[in-house]
């Protein structure tokens, strides 16, 4: 069968939201999704859970993912804690602004004061968080070890799975991406990306992921495989070392939340995308957005137009804050005060996205566990654009990371390159409680949308529908879906109403019509007195499964 790049439109197949008595998982690829189920069904909690499904996604989805990636997470506990991870790397501390000029200008014959960041290649690459993540994740909330959580994983590395179909078209760009022959022989069989339905073993992943369940993550930061690492990006003109990669720890920040007609909202504060998606809710509940008819144009219209200020805000200020300040972004003052600009009219005095962060359109995976206990967990992975850097380390089979290309070399760009430094991050995990104020009601869910800068889109149009219009889970991510574009234009799914697009051109807006596949990749899980439910995104190969 020829992956092309499958037509989602074809599928008219109806899903109801999925009910579960001990646990459900919900995530982009199914057999992710049962590796958490087994895990649950073993007696894991939702921690646990969680951790076993994105190893398993590293495999069975490695177009998206990997051990050369990020990991970040929104929580809350059994015991009524809220809070977040965040184990995301820096840059190399030799990784400075005239050092990567200088090492790309040499490399692409220009002007060192004409170097840009690449978007591939071993500048990208930054100290990866993942494999320090799962395990922290596991020894502080979870039941098993993480050698335990990685033999599903291992599993389906060594014995094989068959290629779903969306990530059969996603490892399509392997092929022209990857150079070496480590690389190519890590993830191309004959040189080719996978066809949908062929069996595929990944050996090299599997024997790294059996290394770490027997040594642990200190074998990616110190071992062997942090070797592997260091010795890739340096020979390919990075500086990237083990002694980097040893330093690195994951955090454990605050959350960062806002109400939103009466739902409270979790983020990640930054270096992430939170409070983009924070300002977007007050400014929306502010201008009374979700009180238009769901087909309306104004519904459409509004919730972008507050959107478009926020992104305008966060993006001159988010970056890791330990070497940038930012205003109140989440404030309900600050939302009051932007609400003013937006009237009937498209506002064009706004500008979007992070210059040359290569960020619009990224890969990630994310996973929703919701367990028995009460414990709820938005668990989301990334390499940033697909495979990565194009970098494949030594033996190991791990793809690592290009989120550094966020950075900018400009030295007054808010996210400028400097050692130590964290790049702006797209990904945001959420949870959401439905009832804040009302002690007697235990209603949590949690939830995020994959895909770059349609991540906070998503989630304000996912609350939406929830809160504004009842919309069971799984319709609230089945409906069609808007995005604001960098280029300044608004797109729409193509199952808006006909005259929907019309409409909002005579309001201004430069609208497109572009394919579901632009539109992100949803998974929620809600437990609601007691009552455990999930759904999944249509426009994903993945499920969303109860027991």
């Amino acid at each position: 069968m020829n992956p092309g790049d499958p037509d989602i439109d074809q599928f008219s197949s109806r899903r109801s939201t999925v009910y579960g008595q001990r646990g459900v998982v919900a995530t982009s690829q199914p057999l992710a999704s049962q590796a958490g189920i087994s895990v649950l069904e073993d007696g894991g909690n939702a921690f646990d859970a969680a951790v076993a499904t994105a190893a398993a996604l590293n495999v069975v989805e490695p177009t998206s993912t990997g051990l050369g990636g990020d990991v970040f997470a929104l929580y809350r506990t059994a015991d009524g804690e809220v809070g977040a991870m965040r184990s995301c790397g820096p840059a190399p501390a030799d990784a400075t602004i005239e050092n990567v000029r200088a090492a790309v200008a040499e490399a692409d014959g220009v002007d060192p004061a004409d170097a840009e960041m690449p978007e591939t290649g071993a500048h990208a690459v930054t100290v990866p968080g993942t494999a320090r993540g799962w395990e922290v994740t596991a020894e502080r909330f979870g039941r098993k070890s993480l050698g335990d959580l990685l033999q599903p994983a291992i599993r389906y590395a060594t014995e094989g799975y068959p290629v779903s179909e969306v990530v059969s078209a996603q490892w399509q760009h392997g092929e022209e991406l990857f150079e070496t022959d480590n690389a190519r022989d890590a993830f191309l069989f004959d040189g080719e990306a996978p066809d949908v339905g062929q069996h595929v073993t990944l050996p090299k992943l599997g024997a790294s992921l059996e290394l770490i369940a027997e040594e642990g993550a200190d074998v990616v930061y110190e071992g062997e495989i942090a070797e592997q690492i260091a010795a890739e990006v340096q020979e390919q003109g990075g500086f990237l070392t083990v002694d980097d990669l040893a330093e690195f720890e994951p955090e454990f920040p605050d959350p960062v939340s806002t109400t939103y007609n009466g739902t409270e909202v979790y983020e990640l504060p930054p270096n992430n995308q939170g409070l983009i998606a924070l300002e977007a809710l007050n400014v929306a509940e502010e201008l009374g957005a979700g009180e238009y008819d769901y087909d309306s144009p104004e519904r459409v219209h509004y919730f972008s137009e507050a959107l478009k200020l926020a992104f305008h805000d966060g993006h001159r200020y988010i970056t890791d804050p330990a070497f940038e300040d930012h205003p109140p972004l989440g404030s309900k003052d600050w939302a009051a005060t932007r609400a003013q600009e937006v009237g009937e009219e498209c506002n064009d005095d706004v500008t979007f996205g992070v210059p040359d962060a290569n960020a619009e359109d990224a890969d990630t995976v994310l996973l929703c566990v919701a367990d028995d206990e009460g414990n709820v967990v938005s668990y989301i992975n990334s390499r940033f654009a697909g495979f990565g850097s194009g970098l494949v380390a030594g033996d190991t089979g791990i793809a690592l990371q290009n989120r550094g290309s966020s950075f900018s070399l400009d030295p007054d760009h808010p996210n400028s390159l400097q050692p130590g430094k964290r790049p702006f991050h797209t990904l945001i995990p959420a949870l959401a409680d439905f009832a804040p104020e009302d002690d007697a009601t235990d209603d949590w869910a949690a939830f995020g949308v994959m895909g770059g800068y349609m991540q906070p889109q998503g989630h304000l149009q996912v609350i939406s529908n929830v809160v504004d219009y009842d919309q069971p889970l799984q319709a609230a991510l089945d409906s069609p879906r808007w995005r604001y574009r960098e280029d300044g234009s608004l797109a729409l799914e193509p199952q808006f109403d006909g005259n929907t697009a019309a409409k909002l051109v005579r309001k201004g807006h430069d609208v497109a019509t572009l394919p579901p596949a632009l539109f992100g990749g949803a998974q929620i899980v809600r437990t609601e007195d007691g009552v455990l439910s999930g759904a999944t995104e249509p426009r994903k190969d993945g499920n969303a499964q109860g027991y």
